[in-house]
């Protein structure tokens, strides 16, 4: 299983790379969750870029909590 998922869109293409991060720290998503109260849903889907927005948010908590940059987390680059 990969530990990040790329989603193409129409001009770009965006990595989400959450469960690396998690796999680098070793830190479960059962940890996650319950240290940063973010629902399980919320994490897997930004493990797997199955979502249609982002919050801003969560991912300043998540952010903090791993004390990484938004960039380690979720990263896009165009294909023009």
């Amino acid at each position: 299983m990969p530990l990040i998922k790329e989603v193409k869109i129409e001009q770009g293409v965006y990595y989400f790379k959450l469960e690396n991060v998690l796999h680098t720290k070793k830190i479960s998503i059962n940890k996650l969750m319950r240290d940063t109260e973010t629902d399980f849903k919320v994490i897997k889907r930004l493990m797997t870029g199955d979502l249609v927005r982002i919050d801003i948010i969560v991912l300043a908590r998540l952010c903090n909590y791993l004390d990484c940059n938004l960039n380690d987390i979720i990263d896009y680059k165009t294909t023009k």
